[in-house]
């Protein structure tokens, strides 16, 4: 049986990242009952105080062992934070040696959504890649500009440390741990009974493109509002570079460090927010708007849209817009 620790961090976090877990995880167990066999986990909510009030006190987790009342555990679940996790992160350094601690004689540890952050803290990503919630993804590169994030990825699993994407993308990772610790059987039965799709892989048809502009560096910051306002335009590097004074080479290095896009990369990644927006409410073909946000290659937008997006154009729009799907 697998001694699970759930943490519950001090200050705000995502409650429905803490009652989730436990209750997929005690779904198997009963499940694993049924069949005649031995609960498959040991499940632990464990803080650093024995209550943790949440949403200006609507709710309350009482956790029923504290930090340092645990020895020894098999698997660490960190939670998501709400709010600014920068913050979450100072109020709960005091898990992070414990974490270190457990993770170095055998324990796993799966970070879900934003709890990434506090994962991160602990070093033990270093060299390593992780993913969090993709509204999360510029201020984890700023906080953490060392870890390879990779925010168009559902889970990631590297030598026993997990993360998961966005929202209710942890469950998909819990369900994932299930078929690794119990089998594909057991986690098959727990997808369709709590009605969770199994085998996710990508965050990408979720992901609204904002632009990365919390930085200091403002010729780049004019670029991109000038990208943005001209979606339709084929515009080029060597233009911008000329149209802000700056060497291409030097253009090319700035954007990349304060977007940690490529220019190129930004452009494209523009047009296509621009092109999904149509396709989400709009009446027009694939071609129509295709047209509209600059591209003229059929084929190269369908590549990229779908190297973005995980979708094709099409499969975008019938996910999307439910009256031309119906057409």
């Amino acid at each position: 049986m697998k001694h699970v620790s759930i943490i519950i961090p001090q200050g705000p976090i995502i409650l429905s990242s803490v009652i989730g877990t436990y209750k997929v995880l005690s779904f198997v167990n009963q499940f694993m009952i049924v069949k005649g066999k031995s609960p498959a986990f040991d499940i632990h909510l464990v803080g650093l105080s024995k209550e943790c009030e949440l949403y200006n006190g609507l709710f309350a987790v009482r956790p029923n062992s504290l930090l340092n009342e645990v020895q020894k555990t098999d698997l660490i679940m960190i939670p998501a934070f709400y709010g600014n996790p920068m913050e979450g992160i100072e109020r709960n350094m005091d898990f992070v040696p414990w974490i270190v601690e457990q993770y170095k004689h055998g324990a796993e540890i799966a970070s879900l959504c934003t709890g990434a952050f506090l994962l991160a803290s602990t070093n033990l990503l270093k060299g390593k890649t992780c993913t969090t919630h993709w509204m999360a993804a510029d201020i984890f590169r700023q906080a953490f500009p060392n870890i390879k994030l990779m925010p168009e990825k559902l889970i990631i699993d590297e030598l026993g440390i997990y993360s998961s994407g966005g929202a209710y993308s942890f469950l998909n990772l819990v369900i994932y741990l299930v078929e690794k610790y119990c089998g594909r059987d057991v986690a098959v039965h727990c997808s369709k009974v709590m009605e969770i799709e199994i085998d996710r892989e990508s965050q990408s048809p979720f992901v609204i493109f904002s632009g990365q502009k919390e930085h200091q560096d403002e010729s780049i910051k004019k670029a991109q509002i000038y990208i943005e306002r001209n979606v339709g335009t084929k515009i080029s590097v060597d233009h911008l570079s000329e149209m802000f004074a700056i060497s291409r080479r030097n253009f090319e290095r700035r954007f990349k460090k304060a977007t940690s896009n490529t220019p190129v990369e930004y452009l494209q990644r523009v047009k296509i927010e621009a092109a999904k927006k149509s396709l989400e409410s709009g009446r027009e073909n694939v071609n129509e708007v295709m047209y509209a946000v600059g591209y003229s290659d059929n084929k190269a937008f369908r590549n990229i849209f779908k190297k973005i997006t995980g979708l094709s154009p099409i499969e975008y729009r019938n996910k999307y817009n439910r009256e031309m799907a119906v057409n």
